[in-house]
């Protein structure tokens, strides 16, 4: 697997551009991930400063020098603002695997940008980066995710029992992955 991600890849779709989250958009960030709604299943409790929204990115610049992942924020076209980010974290170089990870703001919910903008990273990592699998792990409430991932042709392999410890309650989830020829059959197909 190739995590060589330098210079930063800049992604755009129809309506999207997926770039960089730099200090610059702390404020964006702190924006739509303080909303109770937005950080339901993210695993952190909502943000409450703007030192909360520059240690996020922080954590979006250390996973991707060490090579484990890179995360975009998702902008739109004929905007300059953050309204969510996606990426993959947690990569393990040998397996040629990685998990998917995304959010949006409330305000952007419900037309179709978190799908379009999934959809081209999983794109970029059966393309560019070399992948075979790609994961998600969701909360089995989260149906709104379960839809989306579903939709990109991710197929659910079973449930994770109290897997993650998070917000101070463990939590199962639902272990879905799409493999290289998966995403090549719906491609071609």
């Amino acid at each position: 697997m190739i995590l060589d991600t330098e210079p930063f890849p800049r992604l755009e779709t129809k309506r999207l551009v997926l770039r960089e989250v730099t200090t610059e958009d702390s404020n964006s960030l702190l924006k739509y991930l303080s909303d109770e709604e937005v950080m339901k299943y993210y695993g952190l409790n909502p943000f409450q400063s703007i030192n909360d929204a520059l240690d996020e990115i922080s954590w979006y610049q250390s996973i991707q020098k060490n090579k484990t992942g890179i995360r975009w924020g998702i902008t739109l076209k004929d905007q300059g603002a953050v309204i969510g980010s996606c990426g993959f974290h947690n990569s393990v170089l040998q397996h040629f695997r990685t998990e998917i990870g995304f959010e949006l703001s409330k305000d952007h919910w419900g037309k179709g940008i978190a799908f379009e903008a999934v959809q081209a990273i999983i794109s970029y990592g059966f393309e560019h980066l070399d992948l075979q699998r790609i994961e998600a792990l969701i909360e089995p409430p989260n149906s709104s995710s379960q839809r989306l991932v579903e939709k990109l042709g991710f197929i659910r392999e079973g449930l994770l029992r109290n897997y993650e410890f998070t917000c101070g309650k463990f939590d199962d989830l639902y272990m879905y992955s799409l493999l290289k020829q998966d995403f090549d059959e719906v491609k071609n197909g």
